[in-house]
């Protein structure tokens, strides 16, 4: 009997191609329709604009009497926009940009499951490894863009309120604005590559869950467990092992001359993490039972 000409030689319906499943661009326009997605993006921008009117605000205050070391970082803040750029991120990058990351990297696959669109997605067919890989690089997508859009809108409202002035740092010499642009560029770079603990361990608890709050909070409780271990002097050498160790290693990109060992070897632990987590979370939903 001749094979019906509506089934493929694998038994899938004819013209099935598992790489042309969940495209890229319609799971990224798909996030981009949620309201947490466009909450986290507009909080980006929000917080430097409220920086910039707080320090608007202290700057018709005389009294200095408390001065202190965040304080003296105020101050260089107001110096020029790529100082107002450093301290927007300096302010950042330990709490808020690891829940953003850990926001859009745990609550993809989580919340899929506890909308019951789960088990759709995957009888659609959409292969396993594929549903994860796409959903992993529209989350980090996000993420990067998260930290662009933070570092660009205060750059842009730094410059316009304080000018284009050289790159200030209790590290460093005074940087030219082109050579201080480059080394906040590299921070940048840094600062992201260093998250990818974050997005791979948040990744993985949202394939483990269905809970899409116990994946973001899971990920961000243990990186702050992380961070806390590490201030543990007592634990040594061990503490060169914590994700978090070298998380602060970017203000090296600042010094003069530029101390970059710790960098090296903090991308080298995150790449490391990152890699492991996603290995583990590819390993658990393939292998995952799917009923939600």
């Amino acid at each position: 009997m001749a094979q019906s000409s509506t089934v493929g030689p694998i038994g899938a319906a004819a013209g099935y191609r598992p790489s042309a499943t969940l495209p890229f661009r319609a799971e990224f326009r798909r996030q981009a329709s949620r309201r947490r997605t466009q909450l986290a993006l507009g909080f980006m921008v929000l917080l430097p604009l409220i920086i910039l009117i707080a320090f608007q605000f202290d700057s018709g205050n005389d009294d200095r009497n408390g001065r202190n070391e965040f304080s003296s970082l105020v101050d260089l803040a107001t110096s020029g926009g790529l100082n107002f750029t450093l301290f927007s991120i300096f302010v950042s990058s330990s709490f808020l940009l690891v829940v953003v990351v850990a926001l859009f990297c745990g609550d993809t696959v989580a919340s899929e499951a506890s909308w019951g669109s789960l088990r759709y997605l995957l009888a659609v067919p959409v292969p396993r490894a594929r549903l994860l890989t796409v959903k992993l690089v529209v989350a980090l997508v996000y993420s990067a863009l998260a930290l662009a859009l933070l570092a660009g809108t205060a750059l842009l409202a730094g410059t316009l309120r304080y000018g284009w002035s050289p790159l200030h740092s209790q590290v460093a010499a005074e940087l030219a604005p082109a050579e201080g642009l480059l080394r906040l560029l590299a921070v940048l770079g840094y600062l992201a590559v260093v998250l990818l603990v974050v997005a791979g361990l948040a990744f993985l608890l949202s394939v483990t869950t269905d809970a899409a709050l116990g994946a973001v909070g899971g990920a961000v409780l243990l990186w702050i467990l992380s961070s806390i271990l590490d201030q543990i002097t007592a634990l040594g050498g061990l503490r060169a092992f914590l994700p978090t160790h070298y998380s602060s290693a970017w203000l090296g990109l600042l010094s003069t001359p530029v101390q970059t060992d710790d960098v090296v070897r903090g991308a080298i632990s995150a790449i490391a993490y990152a890699t492991v987590f996603w290995g583990l979370a590819f390993w658990r939903f393939t292998r995952k039972d799917v009923t939600s």
